[in-house]
C-alpha cells in the first residue's frame, strides 16, 4: 500500500511537472509571492477578438443590439452605432495583427469613453430600459478599466523594448500679445496655483516643492487626470520651462516665453508644448475629435489668460454658463 501511494504521488508530481513545462512554468510562477500574473499580450488578444465580435454586431445588427442594452428610441441612431462598429472592428484587427498593439489598445480606451458618454445620454431617453442600460454601463466601465490596464502594460513593454520614449509625439505652439508688462505676466504664470483661473480643464494645482507641483484636471466623460510636473529652466521675466515626472499618464514638456511686442505695445507670450499621448497618433486624433487636444485647449486658455491679465476677469458666454457650447 505504501509503495502504491508513493507511485501515485510520484505520478501526480510528474504530471504537474509536465503541465508546468507545457504551460511555460505556471506552477513555479504561481508559487512565487508577488510575481506578476497579468499577461497583457494574452489579455490584449482576447480583447482584440472581443472588439472584432462587437464591431461585427454593431455593423450588421445595430437595432437589435441597441434594444438588447435598453435603448429603443432613435438616440443613438443606427448610423452612429455602425460608425462605432467600424471603430471597434478596426481596433480589433489592429490588436490582433500588431505584435505590440499599445496604440490600438489605447484607441479602445477612447472608444470606451465615447461609449460611456452615449450610454449616459441614453438614460435621458423616454423609452429607455434603465435597468438594462445600467447593466450595460457597468459592463463597459469594467471593460474600460481592463482596456486601460492592458494599454498601460503594453505601452511600458513597447518603451522598454525600444529603449526610448514613444517617438510619435505631438507638438503645439501658440502665441498671443497682451497689453501688460512681462514681469507681471511672468510672476502670475510662475505661481502655478493661478492656472485654474484661466485653464478651463485644470481643477487644482498644489505646489509640492521649489520647482515641483501636482496637477489635477478634468478628462473626457467626467474622468480625472493627475500628474506631477517640475520646472527645468527659468529666467525671470523671460522664460519658464517644465516637464512631467516619470509615471505621468500623458508625458509632456513645454515652455512659455515673454518677449517685448513690436513698438513697445505690451508683451508677446509664446507657449510651446510637446506631448506623447498614450496610443500615439490615433489617441491624438480621437482627442481632437472630442475637443480635448492640447493644441485646441491651449489657444482657448491663452485667450482667457489675456482677458484675466488685461481686465481682471474671464468673460464667460451665457451659453457656457447654461451648459451649452462655449
Amino acid at each position: 500500500m505504501a509503495m502504491q501511494g508513493t507511485q501515485r504521488s510520484a505520478g501526480v508530481v510528474s504530471l504537474a511537472g509536465r503541465r508546468d513545462r507545457r504551460d511555460g512554468g505556471w506552477l513555479a510562477r504561481m508559487s512565487r509571492p508577488g510575481e506578476e500574473r497579468f499577461d497583457p499580450q494574452r489579455v490584449g488578444t482576447a480583447l482584440g477578438w472581443f472588439s472584432v465580435g462587437l464591431g461585427l454586431a454593431e455593423l450588421l445588427a445595430p437595432v437589435p443590439l441597441l434594444r438588447a442594452i435598453g435603448l429603443k428610441g432613435r438616440s443613438p441612431s443606427p448610423l452612429v452605432t455602425r460608425m462605432a462598429g467600424v471603430r471597434e472592428l478596426g481596433a480589433g484587427v489592429g490588436i490582433l495583427t500588431e505584435p505590440r498593439p499599445a496604440r490600438w489598445m489605447w484607441s479602445r480606451v477612447f472608444g470606451d469613453v465615447m461609449d460611456l458618454a452615449l450610454l449616459g445620454a441614453g438614460f435621458a431617453a423616454r423609452r429607455a430600459n434603465r435597468k438594462r442600460l445600467a447593466v450595460a454601463t457597468a459592463a463597459v466601465v469594467g471593460v474600460t478599466a481592463l482596456d486601460a490596464l492592458c494599454a498601460q502594460r503594453l505601452t511600458a513593454m513597447t518603451r522598454v523594448s525600444a529603449g526610448s520614449p514613444d517617438a510619435r509625439s505631438v507638438r503645439a505652439r501658440k502665441r498671443i500679445t497682451l497689453d501688460r508688462p512681462a514681469d507681471a505676466l511672468y510672476r502670475f504664470w510662475r505661481d502655478f496655483t493661478n492656472h485654474p483661473k484661466f485653464m478651463e480643464r485644470v481643477e487644482t494645482v498644489q505646489v509640492t516643492g521649489e520647482r515641483r507641483s501636482h496637477w489635477r484636471a478634468r478628462g473626457p466623460a467626467g474622468t480625472t487626470v493627475e500628474w506631477d510636473s517640475e520646472v527645468t529652466e527659468e529666467r525671470p521675466n523671460e522664460l519658464i520651462a517644465w516637464r512631467t515626472l516619470p509615471g505621468a499618464s500623458i508625458e509632456h514638456t513645454g515652455s512659455v516665453r515673454f518677449e517685448p511686442a513690436p513698438g513697445g505695445r505690451g508683451t508677446v507670450v509664446t507657449v510651446e508644448m510637446q506631448y506623447s499621448p498614450p496610443g500615439g497618433a490615433i489617441t491624438a486624433a480621437a482627442a481632437k475629435m472630442l475637443g480635448y487636444a492640447p493644441e485646441q485647449q491651449l489657444q482657448e486658455d491663452l485667450r482667457r489668460f489675456k482677458q484675466l491679465m488685461e481686465t481682471g476677469e474671464v468673460v464667460v458666454s451665457e451659453a457656457g454658463t447654461q451648459g451649452g457650447a462655449r
